[in-house]
């Protein structure tokens, strides 16, 4: 999903080793961690089913839900933090947030400036159209105008769609997803790239007039990002979720929010 400026990222990770945040203790992570007893996961709050407000403003979601669950393995107590998705790297650089855990696509490019965990979602970048649209294909766009969460891999994806990309009028960009929906419901934009997961929740649970295509742009997985110079902690992340794989506890609030396990943990 959603898209890093590296060259910020890393300038931001030298000045955090050589700084002196507390939360960015290379040597010993995991310890550090349990010793401030808080993990501070990072997110847009606006991202249903992964991580949302719900009607009584509380930040609930799947990657909530299993990191509520991590936290109390772990012995801490757990603090979900809403910020700029376009300071994100920045903001777990300096020792704000522990992690990014909110549909998250791992890419190499990712992979050089941060620690991830093995994937824990399967996902794919697709178009949402309006069901009246006429839109069937992606050679339909042609000419037409799309919106796009910025700073998100659905730039990615479209960017290396190259002809499709090519033959559209336009690309508009958005906050958050549910914003491009909107526009998407009012004809301001005649479709909005997105990822699967949360196209099918948002359709599902709000009954609006949208269809995805069945051509999808890019395939790709959600991991849980950590600093570079902290894989100690996204492995023991990585072990705990395991372990709650093994005994179905993903499986549970997989079934929760998605209808059926789609987990890819331990698999």
């Amino acid at each position: 999903m959603k898209k890093i400026l590296i060259g910020a990222a890393c300038a931001a990770v030298a000045l955090c080793v050589f700084g002196c945040s507390k939360k960015a203790s290379a040597s010993d992570p995991v310890s550090a961690l349990q010793s401030r007893g808080e993990f501070v996961l990072g997110l847009d709050d606006s991202f249903p089913p992964l991580g949302f407000r719900d009607e009584n403003n509380e930040i609930v979601g799947y990657d909530i839900d299993l990191a509520k669950e991590v936290a109390s393995r772990l012995g801490v107590t757990f603090r979900a933090q809403p910020i700029d998705w376009s300071a994100k790297e920045q903001e777990l650089a300096t020792g704000k947030i522990d992690c990014i855990w909110n549909g998250l696509t791992i890419t190499d490019e990712r992979k050089a400036a941060l620690s991830f965990t093995k994937p824990y979602l399967e996902n794919a970048q697709v178009v949402v159209v309006r069901d009246d649209s006429g839109i069937k294909t992606l050679s339909d766009l042609a000419g037409k105008t799309l919106g796009l969460q910025s700073g998100s891999s659905a730039a990615d994806a479209l960017d290396e769609a190259t002809e499709v990309k090519k033959s559209l009028k336009s690309v508009v960009e958005f906050k958050e997803n549910i914003t491009a929906l909107n526009d998407l419901e009012i004809g301001g934009v005649d479709g909005v790239v997105m990822d699967s997961v949360v196209a099918n929740y948002s359709i599902q649970q709000t009954g609006k007039p949208f269809v995805v295509l069945e051509q999808g742009l890019a395939a790709e997985a959600y991991g849980v990002a950590f600093r570079k110079n902290e894989p100690a902690l996204a492995d023991k992340v990585q072990s705990v979720l395991e372990e709650m794989a093994g005994d179905g506890t993903i499986a549970s609030i997989s079934i929760k929010w998605f209808g059926h396990d789609i987990s890819v943990v331990g698999k």
